[in-house]
C-alpha cells in the first residue's frame, strides 16, 4: 500500500511542475500592464518605473518564474495590490471556500448517491423517471441562472434566506445548493448506471437466492462495487466545485478564493492569480490521490497488485 501511494505521489510531481509553468505564463500573456493599474491614472512615468522595479516586472521570464516558485515555497511571494504575502492572503480566503465547497459536496453526494440507488432499484418506475429527469436538469442548468432564480424566490419574494454575504448557516444554503446541484446530477447518473450493471451480476443473484433481504443485497453486496466508478466522479467533482466557486462566490458575495481570484485577475495582481491557480491545482491533485487510496480500500485487488 505504501508503494502504491508513493508511486501516485511521484506521478503528481510533473503535473504540478506543468501547472506552475502554465499559471506563470498565462498572466504574462494577457494584455494590460499591472504597473499602470497599480500606479493609477495620475501616476508619472517614474512612478510606473518604480513599481516595475519593485516587483521585478522587467526581469527575464525565467528569472521571474524562479522567483515565483521560490516565493510560493518560502512564503515571500507578495501581492502587488494588497502588499501582503500572497499565500497568507489565499489561506485566509481558502477556509471560506472550503466551508462552501464542503457543504456543496455533502449535499451533492447525499442526494446523488441516494437518487442513483433509488433509480437503479426501482428502474423504469416513476421514481426512476423523476430522479433521472431532475439529474438531467441539474447537469444542464446554468449555475448563474439558478443562483438568480433562487435569490429572487427565497431572498426577495419569500425573505427566508439572505441574498449575499457570509454569516450563519442561513447564508450558506443558497450558494451551497447552486454549487452542488450540477455535481449531484452527475453523481446520480453515474450511481444509477453502475448500480444497474452490478445488480445484474451473478453474485447478486446468488445473494438473493440465499434468502438475504433486498436491503442487505443492495447496500452490503452491490453498493460497494458500484461505488468504485462513483468515487472517481466524486473526486473529479471536487475540482469542479473549486472552479465553480469562482462564479458562485461572485454572485453571492462570498469572501472565498473564487472571489479573490476574480478581483486579482481584474487588477492584474500576478502573484495572487498565479499562487491561487497553483493552490487549486494542488488540491485537485490531492483529491485524485485520495480517490486512488479509496480505490485500494474498495477493491482489495489493487492492494494485492
Amino acid at each position: 500500500m505504501g508503494k502504491y501511494i508513493l508511486r501516485r505521489l511521484v506521478m503528481s510531481v510533473p503535473v504540478m511542475i506543468g501547472v506552475s509553468i502554465v499559471a506563470f505564463l498565462i498572466m504574462h500573456l494577457t494584455p494590460g500592464d499591472p504597473a499602470l493599474l497599480l500606479a493609477g491614472p495620475d501616476a508619472t512615468i517614474e512612478d510606473v518605473r518604480l513599481i516595475r522595479d519593485r516587483f521585478g516586472l522587467d526581469d527575464p521570464l525565467p528569472v521571474q518564474y524562479v522567483r515565483f516558485v521560490k516565493g510560493v515555497f518560502d512564503g515571500s511571494l507578495e501581492s502587488m495590490k494588497y502588499e501582503v504575502p500572497a499565500i497568507g492572503l489565499i489561506a485566509s480566503r481558502l477556509k471560506n471556500t472550503a466551508v462552501l465547497a464542503g457543504a456543496a459536496m455533502l449535499l451533492a453526494v447525499a442526494l446523488g448517491v441516494l437518487a442513483g440507488i433509488l433509480s437503479a432499484v426501482r428502474r423504469y418506475s416513476w421514481i426512476d423517471y423523476l430522479s433521472t429527469s431532475l439529474a438531467l436538469i441539474g447537469v444542464s442548468m446554468p449555475a448563474f441562472w439558478l443562483a438568480i432564480m433562487l435569490v429572487m424566490l427565497f431572498a426577495v419574494e419569500l425573505g427566508w434566506l439572505p441574498a449575499a454575504g457570509m454569516g450563519g448557516v442561513r447564508h450558506i444554503v443558497l450558494p451551497a445548493v447552486v454549487l452542488g446541484t450540477g455535481s449531484a446530477g452527475i453523481i446520480a447518473r453515474m450511481t444509477r448506471s453502475t448500480m444497474m450493471d452490478v445488480l445484474r451480476q451473478d453474485y447478486v443473484t446468488t445473494a438473493r437466492a440465499k434468502g438475504l433481504t433486498e436491503r442487505v443485497v443492495v447496500y452490503l453486496h452491490a453498493l460497494r462495487n458500484a461505488m468504485i466508478p462513483t468515487v472517481t466522479i466524486i473526486g473529479m467533482q471536487i475540482g469542479s466545485l473549486l472552479t465553480g466557486a469562482v462564479l458562485t462566490e461572485s454572485v453571492f458575495a462570498w469572501p472565498g478564493v473564487g472571489r479573490l481570484l476574480v478581483d486579482s485577475i481584474l487588477g492584474r495582481d500576478y502573484p495572487v492569480v498565479q499562487a491561487t491557480l497553483l493552490v487549486v491545482a494542488f488540491i485537485y491533485v490531492g483529491a485524485n490521490l485520495l480517490v486512488d487510496i479509496l480505490y485500494a480500500f474498495l477493491d482489495p485487488r489493487i492492494r494485492y497488485e
